[in-house]
């Protein structure tokens, strides 16, 4: 049984408000799935998305690597167990250390707090300089080396007045608080900057490889642009070089045509997934392949067109805007923004098992960053004090969830 999504939204500001919740029709029958109009690229009336366009579109997915491989139940289960942290400003980047403190990135003052486990207090580590904040950017992604416990480095995307880049830092505990990030040191730089769309994600795959999401900074042609950085997923060795095993052996870009990536995770088999912004009709959860074209802005979510990667799984806009995504217990997890909830996306293979499920529906505001924890649930972040928001006591919140 399809589910569609009926409303959509102007473009600008994409990451949206919480304040209008979308309407969520569930067809009682196949034959009654619905119909939704979206805008083209070039701001005409785009053809109304056909009948089989639903959350779930599994049907469009790549074959499953192997007809042993399991698949999650359809339906799961996700209740908040308790809060790790309160009082965060602007949170976004969260990185996990091995004995489960977090290090945390605030958006505007460019400044990371180390959270610790059991507690939840805050302490303050340190300020990246020259973090330009504004709009959509600033401290974006923070993500540690593989190697941490013995190189101690911290790396971190984020927003300059010239670009967008990724740097790693020395962090030494054992200084002053406040004083415990290194300089910079910049591994990449020209990823392209707006006020819009700087995706930002960063994240250490099963192959040691760094990856960053990146958005096309709204304009719109970078995306399809292979030679520019922006609106696309880069791998790059730690010291920010291409990989051999990219697409092109001199470019750090692995696929394209991304309208904005603030969402990276790796299943159980060592697969990429990617949560992506559309602009006024889908919003998409993307498996990725090297060498890809995933659409912007040609086609936004599923499009049966040759030459175009059509999404796993699709939502309208208001009910999902999605950031950060982790894997865990056969799912992947969606974190969105103007939607306000958690997306639970069970997987069979390479495809979704079922249409995704929608939990905490509004009961924290937006919800930015998730990743897994190691006991086996979650940890989640809201979103509430970006400016986007409607703060509320506490806010912003590290949230600990318990997951099936």
């Amino acid at each position: 049984m399809d589910v569609m999504f009926l409303e959509s939204e102007p473009e600008n500001p994409r990451e949206g408000s919480v304040g209008r919740r979308a309407a969520v029709v569930t067809a009682a029958l196949a034959s009654a799935a619905l119909l939704a109009t979206g805008c083209s690229p070039d701001g005409g009336s785009a053809p109304a998305p056909p009948a089989s366009a639903s959350v779930s579109a599994a049907e469009s997915a790549p074959a499953s690597g192997g007809t042993d491989e399991p698949s999650a139940p359809a339906r799961g289960t996700a209740e908040v167990t308790g809060t790790v942290a309160t009082g965060l400003t602007t949170p976004w980047g969260v990185a996990a250390l091995a004995e489960g403190d977090l290090l945390v990135a605030s958006r505007d003052t460019g400044s990371v707090v180390r959270v610790a486990a059991g507690s939840g207090r805050t302490n303050p580590v340190g300020t990246v300089p020259g973090v330009s904040s504004g709009g959509e950017g600033g401290l974006l992604g923070l993500a540690v080396s593989r190697d941490f416990a013995t190189d101690h480095l911290v790396y971190a995307y984020f927003t300059t007045d010239s670009d967008n880049r990724i740097a790693r830092m020395l962090y030494d505990p054992a200084k002053p608080a406040g004083e415990q990030l290194g300089a910079p040191d910049t591994i990449l730089r020209g990823i392209p900057h707006g006020a819009i769309h700087n995706g930002g994600r960063i994240a250490f795959g099963p192959d040691g490889m760094l990856y960053a999401g990146t958005g096309e900074s709204g304009e719109r042609g970078l995306a399809q642009d292979k030679k520019s950085l922006g609106g696309k997923i880069l791998r790059m060795t730690p010291d920010g070089e291409p990989v051999h095993g990219n697409p092109e052996a001199d470019s750090v870009v692995y696929s394209y045509g991304h309208r904005n990536v603030q969402g990276l995770a790796w299943d159980s088999r060592g697969r990429l997934w990617a949560a992506e912004f559309g602009q006024d009709t889908w919003d998409e959860l993307n498996l990725i392949e090297p060498g890809k074209n995933y659409g912007w802005p040609v086609v936004e979510g599923l499009a049966h067109r040759d030459g175009y990667a059509d999404p796993v799984a699709q939502w309208r806009t208001d009910d999902a805007s999605p950031s950060g995504i982790a894997y865990a217990d056969g799912s992947i997890w969606m974190a969105s923004l103007r939607g306000a909830r958690l997306w639970r996306i069970p997987l069979v293979g390479t495809k979704a098992a079922a249409d995704p499920q929608a939990f905490l529906v509004g009961e924290y505001g937006r919800l930015r960053t998730v990743l897994a924890d190691p006991d086996g649930g979650l940890l989640l972040t809201t979103s509430n004090t970006d400016g986007r928001g409607d703060p509320r006591k506490g806010d912003d919140r590290i949230l600990r969830l318990r997951v099936s």
